[in-house]
């Protein structure tokens, strides 16, 4: 059992997220999703029904979304690193999260289309 799983704060696009997350890396999938009941709904100003939380795992690594609303954004004090072993793989990583939206940044850093920190990267020898 992973002990530690990451927990990712979206304003409202939790779902999505964990779509384009999945559709990048491979041996990923989406698990579980938690819906606003009427009285959370009613405390967070959220629909009924609408997602609350979405729990996914990217290459084998488990992760939850949360749907919580504008007061927190992401920003580069905390970054997921994605080691590849060739420059095709880093090429390929770079260009599908940086797509719609993304920003490049400098030493292999860049921040998806939801704010998010990633380095693609070579492990060093």
């Amino acid at each position: 059992m992973q002990k530690i799983t990451p927990f990712l704060w979206f304003d409202d696009q939790a779902e999505e997220a964990v779509k384009f997350y999945t559709s990048v890396f491979k041996n990923s999938n989406v698990g579980r999703i938690l819906r606003y009941s009427g009285e959370a709904a009613k405390a967070s100003g959220r629909p009924v029904g609408s997602v609350l939380t979405v729990e996914f795992e990217l290459g084998g690594q488990r992760f939850t979304a949360l749907n919580g609303g504008p007061q927190f954004k992401f920003n580069e004090s905390v970054s997921f690193v994605v080691y590849c072993e060739t420059q095709d793989e880093v090429d390929c990583f770079w260009q599908k999260l940086t797509a719609d939206g993304g920003e490049e940044s400098a030493c292999g850093w860049l921040k998806d289309k939801f704010g998010l920190s990633w380095q693609v990267t070579r492990p060093p020898c």
